[in-house]
């Protein structure tokens, strides 16, 4: 099982799920290509049933804010055409998806949740989007996001709110939150989101959902919202996939992966085979706090409840806190301050948004670093290098460790205008380390616990394979609604 072979245990439990007649909506993306491609389904009964289902669940969670249903259907027409003439396909042929608004997607209007964006309609898809388009997924429509995808609230002025599917008085979390809400309502069979401080991470945390964080440099950025040279903290955004199930993190991946020739930064290492990792030889670090960032009681057990897992299957087990990381906040922190202001503007500048257009969590940012004292270029260069001795300290760490476990945030997800919970993700937006999230436990409410799965650099394989095991010893995704799992009434599952 999953001490020799996690991927062939993911593939057993898509075989039971189709023994027992779920839903097509609820199965992976990696099991419907599967079907498709055997002509088992089809790729416009697929996208049929996913739009169905938006026009069921979307009400309440305001998560697609723009459908392309009629393109879709037709696309899913000439993809089981193309079939049917035995050409070739691509790994995701016939796929439904959906796409984060912060990304270009030609033909359909991409408003990044900005004014200034409101009827912009790209000319050509973000990088991320051409490759799966050209692999074979097609696109239902676009997922809600804060504006400029700046924030852990999804809610703009262009589109309102999105409501969590497990209560629709909490947020999904941001800014991928629309995201995370349609997929893990079984609305789409996965979704792109972008991270810089937790992005992918909170929402997927939120909803019960797995999403993968790449490594620094492995995912483009072009066609974003926020695209590269993104100025001091440009390492830090990142772009990567949402789905139900850890093994379409892996099938993914391999598609967006790899230089566009546009990003910098975008360099092309191998990737390895989750399949192929020996577990059994892992070693492992977990935390649950740092200094006096302490999480609910259920986030600490869900952390402790992965380590206990792997307790046994993996080489060591250790709970053990990296040098230095208690420094990661003040860090990240006094670089934002010090660059909010050119970051926002020119971002708001490229969108085309006027002052008076602002949403208020923007607008308040930028009064914030007016009004704060303006860190000097010294200052600023001063931070940066602490964040780069902050890496030196982790690689050295990370010698000695093959993953750490930690959580997503200090609470499950909270009520729409609360306050954020304190999040664990910044640390490893400035290291730039693959991390994946999945479901490890809930709330005292029933509200969704992630847990964070940290790799060595460039080491996905080894993440997704850890995961995988987690989805399985731990339940991962459950069915919103389903039976014995939780139960959400006023949303018509």
């Amino acid at each position: 099982m999953w001490k020799t072979d996690p991927v062939r245990s993911i593939r057993r439990r898509v075989i039971v799920h189709a023994m027992i007649r779920e839903p097509l909506i609820h199965s992976s993306a990696a099991s419907l290509a599967k079907a498709i491609r055997a002509k088992e389904l089809s790729a416009t009964e697929v996208v049929q049933a996913y739009l169905q289902r938006i026009e069921k669940v979307n009400p309440s969670l305001n998560a697609v804010v723009m459908l392309a249903a009629a393109r879709a259907v037709k696309e899913a027409k000439e993809a089981d055409a193309r079939l049917s003439r035995g050409e070739s396909v691509g790994p995701l042929h016939g796929v439904p998806m959906t796409i984060k608004d912060s990304f270009d997607t030609e033909g359909v209007i991409s408003t990044a949740g900005t004014l200034g964006r409101k009827h912009f309609i790209p000319a050509k898809d973000a990088t991320v989007v051409e490759r799966l388009r050209r692999a074979g997924a097609i696109l239902l429509g676009k997922t809600n996001t804060p504006e400029i995808a700046d924030g852990i609230e999804t809610v703009n002025r262009v589109y309102g709110r999105t409501n969590n599917p497990y209560d629709l008085e909490k947020s999904p979390g941001g800014s991928s939150g629309g995201s995370a809400s349609i997929v893990a309502a079984a609305g789409s069979a996965f979704d792109i989101g972008s991270d810089t401080t937790g992005s992918l991470r909170i929402p997927a945390h939120c909803c019960g959902i797995a999403a993968l964080k790449p490594t620094a440099g492995r995912v483009p950025r072009s066609g974003h919202i926020i695209p590269f040279a993104s100025g001091a903290i440009d390492s830090w955004t990142h772009v990567g996939p949402l789905a139900r199930y850890v093994e379409d993190l892996a099938l993914i991946l391999p598609v967006i992966s790899g230089p566009d020739w546009q990003d910098p930064p975008i360099v092309e290492v191998p990737l390895g085979d989750p399949g192929q990792v020996d577990l059994k030889k892992l070693r492992v670090a977990f935390y649950t706090e740092i200094g006096s960032r302490k999480p609910s009681a259920e986030t600490v057990q869900a952390v402790r409840s992965v380590a206990a897992a792997l307790t046994g299957v993996v080489a060591m087990v250790e709970e053990t806190l990296p040098p230095g990381i208690e420094n990661t906040g003040r860090i990240m922190d006094q670089v934002n301050s010090a660059i909010t202001e050119a970051y926002d503007r020119r971002i708001l500048l490229n969108a085309g948004t006027a002052e008076e257009d602002l949403g208020p969590v923007v607008k308040s940012q930028l009064q914030d670093a007016r009004t704060t004292q303006q860190r000097s270029a010294s200052e600023l260069d001063n931070y940066i290098s602490e964040m780069d001795v902050f890496r030196s300290q982790m690689l050295g760490f990370m010698k000695n460790v093959d993953l750490i476990l930690c959580p997503v945030s200090t609470e499950s997800a909270t009520a729409h205008g609360a306050a954020p919970a304190w999040s664990f993700c910044g640390t490893y937006s400035i290291t730039g380390y693959p991390v994946a999230v999945v479901r490890a436990g809930s709330s005292k409410d029933g509200m969704p616990i992630g847990v964070q799965i940290v790799g060595r650099p460039w080491r996905e394989d080894v993440v997704l394979a850890v995961a995988g095991f987690v989805e399985t010893a731990l339940g991962g995704w459950p069915l919103v609604g389903g039976a014995g799992k939780t139960r959400v009434p006023e949303l018509p599952y």
